[in-house]
């Protein structure tokens, strides 16, 4: 007898329910007491702890946007910087999340570090950089970056592989010939921070949120949430 859509359904959530998270021998701990007084410095310290305890990529995050309607729209990229600014990352400008944030120049990132059990959330206005630093954030980075950039048209509809590969070969000509062309679309945007939310995962479900709100005299409030 063929399975019905039931019974896949069914077997679907049987498969979740076997799939465990943080299957570690011992989580971090977190007080949120001894917590600096400015969220930054957390971040770029539980971003090296997530490295240094093997978390694969741990510069990825993921960034939600919406576009002219109120339509939410999520992606992973990567995150190119976290200064006294905010947070960092590029696309071009005419890209889905380009477009997106022309219209609605706000946006949301999440990071998720599942070797520590650690979640960071950030929310914030975005602004575009000048243009000469995005050139610059363009050409500090690798060749292959640099001809993805040249190669340009994301988001836009692709009518074949073969013409990405065609486009593919051109762009790695030019990125390799001139690696200071410039990609006049290419975009770095900075997140200037409102909220930023630790969280540590504990295994009795007892876990530790601490949001650090922007007041309106610039400063920081820090308060716990509950799980």
């Amino acid at each position: 007898m063929n399975p019905t859509a039931a019974d896949d359904d069914a077997a679907f959530t049987d498969f979740l329910h076997t799939l465990r998270v943080w299957d570690l021998p011992e989580l971090p701990g977190f007080d949120p007491d001894t917590a600096p007084g400015a969220p930054l410095p957390l971040f770029r310290e539980w971003l090296r702890s997530a490295a240094a305890a093997g978390q694969p990529e741990p510069h990825t995050m993921t960034l939600a946007t919406a576009d002219a309607d109120g339509r939410p729209d999520v992606r992973t990229l990567m995150l190119h910087g976290a200064d006294a600014r905010g947070w960092h990352f590029a696309s071009h400008s005419g890209s889905a999340k380009g477009r997106q944030l022309a219209a609605r120049p706000v946006a949301a990132l999440g990071f998720y570090w599942a070797a520590q059990a650690r979640q960071v959330r950030v929310r914030g206005p975005v602004t575009a950089a000048p243009a000469a630093e995005s050139q610059a954030d363009l050409h500090g980075r690798s060749t292959g970056a640099l001809a993805a950039a040249l190669t340009g048209r994301m988001s836009g509809v692709l009518g074949s592989t073969a013409e990405l590969e065609r486009a593919s070969a051109d762009a790695w000509e030019r990125a390799q010939a001139d690696p200071e062309t410039p990609v006049p679309s290419w975009t770095r945007y900075v997140l200037d921070p409102v909220e930023v939310e630790f969280f540590q995962g504990d295994a009795r479900r007892r876990h530790v949120r601490l949001r650090y709100r922007r007041t309106e005299s610039r400063d920081w409030a820090r308060e716990l949430l509950w799980p």
